[in-house]
């Protein structure tokens, strides 16, 4: 076993431990923190592949504009900081929730197995290939988001705003 084989491995585990820890918490924003540990850790697995590039748009798009805003956003609107008991859901939707990632779990497993073997012959991409596509071919979709991340910001200023209204207007 090599170092990057090490590094990846140690960047794999960070995710899958902060993908756990996120769906797992009752705190929101532990959550969305944990759900920057699960990025940041894909991020660490593409950079020792190789593909600098996609590891940084990752980090750039998800982790420094879609957790900021989902914090901001929970800032704003006020929403609970401690534990959420009020949404416990029963043992049995758990359980069923738990059956349902180790089936999704299992399938990316008989997917990606045959890769690691070597059965499936891959194929370099440069990171020239990679950046025409993401700037030429979807720079549009990425506009979209950008709009629908800044429609959903000044959302949640006006739910914001507006419960502060209905206080004073209530005292």
């Amino acid at each position: 076993m090599t170092g990057l084989d090490l590094a990846f491995a140690a960047c794999g585990a960070l995710a899958v431990v902060g993908g756990l820890l996120a769906v797992t918490t009752r705190h929101v924003v532990h959550a969305a923190l944990w759900l920057v540990v699960a990025l940041l850790g894909v991020a660490g697995c593409l950079l020792v592949l190789g593909h600098e590039l996609v590891a940084l748009v990752l980090v750039l798009v998800y982790v420094g504009a879609i957790v900021v805003l989902v914090l901001f956003a929970l800032m704003l609107t006020r929403a609970p900081i401690g534990p959420d008991l009020v949404h416990d859901v029963p043992w049995w939707r758990r359980m069923l929730a738990g059956a349902a990632g180790a089936a999704t779990t299992a399938l990316l497993l008989a997917a990606l197995l045959p890769l690691a073997g070597g059965a499936v012959e891959r194929r370099e991409i440069s990171n020239q290939a990679v950046a025409t596509e993401i700037f030429g071919t979807w720079v549009w979709p990425f506009e979209a988001l950008s709009v629908l991340l800044l429609a959903a910001l000044i959302a949640a200023l006006a739910v914001s705003r507006g419960r502060r209204a209905e206080e004073v207007s209530g005292e």
